[in-house]
């Protein structure tokens, strides 16, 4: 298994990095936005991986700490969550959030994700809660950005996230008009809960 992949950040946006390893390959990560919001300006970058292998595909995803990549990892051991809707819940709410919803059996926040339903957000809550309980989880709370970000990288990213474009649009361009100071997290957190 690949646990991190370390090198030069090639590409980054709010859905995947491309890091370039010292042999010359280049390695395609899916990230969450609290990833992408910790990357800041970085020109080397150390990221956690998760690998998943099924018939059609080979997917790493890549997390800035080892907090949400043992989140992820006990996100998608609950029946009927993979790892896109695992990446997307870590999306919308940061690995704090997450877990005090799951201590607190607080599923209403968890079903706020686009995607996960009532009984999805209580098997989680039931599934984890011990879990949870006994995983250590240090968690940054920093994760603002302070670089500018626009709406062209939040479309990109909702597409990336499966959403069809006109609709990622729509939303997009309907939450700029009551706040165009938004960063592309803040976006796309706003977005996610309106598509």
């Amino acid at each position: 298994m690949i646990t991190y992949i370390k090198g030069a950040l090639v590409e980054k946006n709010p859905a995947y990095v491309v890091i370039e390893t010292a042999g010359g390959v280049g390695y395609f990560i899916h990230i969450s936005l609290t990833t992408f919001s910790q990357i800041k300006e970085e020109k080397e970058l150390k990221l956690f991986t998760h690998y998943v292998v099924k018939e059609d595909a080979q997917t790493l995803y890549g997390f800035y700490d080892e907090a949400e990549r043992t989140l992820f990892r006990l996100l998608i051991s609950v029946n009927g969550i993979g790892p896109n809707t695992a990446c997307l819940i870590l999306s919308a709410l940061s690995v704090q959030d997450v877990v005090d919803a799951i201590s607190a059996e607080d599923v209403r926040t968890i079903q706020m994700v686009k995607g996960i339903g009532t009984k999805t957000a209580q098997r989680v809550v039931i599934e984890l809660k011990d879990k949870i309980a006994k995983a250590a989880f240090s968690v940054s709370e920093n994760f603002s950005t302070a670089y500018n970000n626009n709406k062209s990288e939040s479309l990109s990213a909702l597409v990336s996230l499966g959403f069809a474009k006109s609709a990622a649009e729509k939303v997009l361009d309907k939450i700029l008009k009551e706040d165009a100071s938004l960063s592309v997290e803040d976006l796309i957190k706003r977005a996610l809960k309106l598509l």
